[in-house]
């Protein structure tokens, strides 16, 4: 049976996939003795890289929880953590595969001085490397399958005494006769059974810590490629869809602001070089208002029955649920003030992509959400100018991953290029775009340089 073009549409559609660079994150795996020098190497590693999306996962955070007599006997230095029953590895694995498949991962807090887990957690979200380190980092089978690179730390042990005694002094807050009677009795009866032969499996031994230059060098070289090589994969992914996209229908779900003589009007002042920049933010905001009331309609709502003044019923709409909106940095933050002048309270968020002048590959460098956004009934997702998409696939991405239904965002932008709009709609067809104006695909950032001045 022949297709129809519709369907045709509908197959390239449903095959167009966005994976950000974050998606099958590469994982370092740094072990050796306590006192080797793990942590050291591993910051040493990260600040050569200097770049916010190689961070480092301590194995410290995921001990497990004590009970009471564990908890007694951790305060007299007679508990044993330098075991594997000590670590809880489930959650460890969980983090990794999370981290793994793109998705944030929440990581515990374990105080020492205390002897016990933290309320809350921190989170861990879109690192593109992560240097996962600790005393048995290469331990477990399930956590050496996903390591790219597995490092082992060997120190002379009066050195790793020294320096653990220093550490747990000024950070943990022992005293050196109790930091002794467990190193004789755990640590160093452990470091032979459990941490020695890890030495084994490693795909580098690092003697002399941080000292060894040549060794840090070549895990640092190593990330770089790999970093290369998930940029190149990025932009060819970027580059794939561009020219599949195009061969799509735009999607109905596309809405442009009626071009009515008052919008025409405001447009003409905007687009004005003689216009000056007071009158270009007033403009702006008022227009800016029209867009965010238009992607209100794609807000979800249901019925509501109220009393009047007069006594009379009225059968109406009220939103199903919350309603927020995420400012994509910094041209987003021109929408902000038409936005909180149709939504006074709402709830804001900020997601900061950057384009990289060399690659021209977007990158994300900063997302704080609001809190529990997964389960807002209409994300609104601002930015000034969209032309290519790249920067927008990304921050739809962002919130995919932090849970937000696909089809509860709406992307309000004052101009979009035609490729960037099929390119998001191809990848994204459930999402909701409202745009004031079409334009060719690159396009200069005026918007937010005669808005902000600067």
């Amino acid at each position: 049976m022949a297709s129809t073009p519709g369907s045709q549409d509908k197959a390239i559609i449903s095959k167009a996939r966005y994976a950000p660079p974050w998606v099958d994150l590469s994982i370092i795996g740094i072990a050796g003795g306590s006192g080797s020098g793990k942590s050291s190497i591993a910051r040493s590693i990260v600040n050569q890289l200097n770049l916010p999306w190689v961070v480092i996962l301590s194995m410290d955070s995921f001990y497990k929880s004590l009970d009471p007599e564990s908890s007694r006997k951790a305060f007299l230095n007679e508990f044993d953590f330098d075991a594997p029953a000590a670590i809880d590895f489930d959650t460890l694995l969980k983090v990794l595969e999370d981290l793994k498949a793109g998705q944030r991962a929440d990581i515990p807090i374990y105080s020492f001085a205390e002897h016990r887990r933290l309320p809350g957690t921190t989170s861990i979200y879109s690192p593109h490397v992560v240097i996962l380190e600790g005393i048995l980092a290469l331990h477990d089978q399930r956590i050496l399958d996903m390591l790219d690179m597995k490092i082992f730390c060997d120190e002379d042990a009066d050195v790793c005494l020294t320096r653990r005694i220093i550490r747990d002094v000024q950070e943990r807050g022992r005293d050196v006769q109790g930091i002794i009677k467990q190193w004789l009795a755990y640590v160093k009866p452990n470091f032979t059974k459990y941490v020695d032969p890890q030495r084994k499996v490693a795909d580098i031994i690092v003697p002399r810590g941080v000292k060894n230059k040549v060794a840090i060098s070549t895990v640092v070289q190593y990330i770089q490629q790999i970093l290369l090589d998930k940029s190149a994969k990025h932009q060819a992914t970027l580059k794939r869809l561009g020219r599949e996209s195009m061969n799509t229908a735009l999607s109905e779900r596309v809405v442009f602001l009626p071009q009515t003589p008052q919008l025409r009007g405001m447009s003409t002042i905007i687009h004005n070089v003689e216009t000056t920049n007071e009158d270009f933010i007033f403009y702006f905001d008022r227009l800016s208002a029209l867009l965010i009331e238009l992607a209100l309609n794609n807000a979800a709502f249901v019925a509501a029955t109220i009393q009047t003044p007069q006594g009379n019923t009225y059968h109406g709409l009220k939103p199903s649920g919350t309603v927020s909106a995420v400012v994509l940095e910094r041209g987003g933050s021109a929408l902000k003030t038409g936005l909180q002048r149709v939504i006074p309270d709402c709830r804001l968020g900020h997601i900061l992509i950057e384009t990289n002048v060399r690659t021209g590959e977007p990158e994300l460098r900063y997302q704080k959400l609001a809190r529990n956004i997964n389960t807002h009934a209409t994300v609104l997702l601002l930015s000034a100018q969209m032309s290519s998409g790249g920067s927008a696939l990304m921050a739809v991405q962002v919130l995919l991953d932090h849970g937000v239904d696909q089809k509860n965002i709406v992307l309000a932008t004052y101009s979009a290029g035609r490729m960037g709009l099929h390119r998001l709609t191809s990848c994204f067809p459930d999402i909701a775009v409202v745009v004031c104006q079409l334009v060719e695909d690159i396009e200069e950032r005026w918007i937010e340089r005669r808005y902000f001045g600067c």
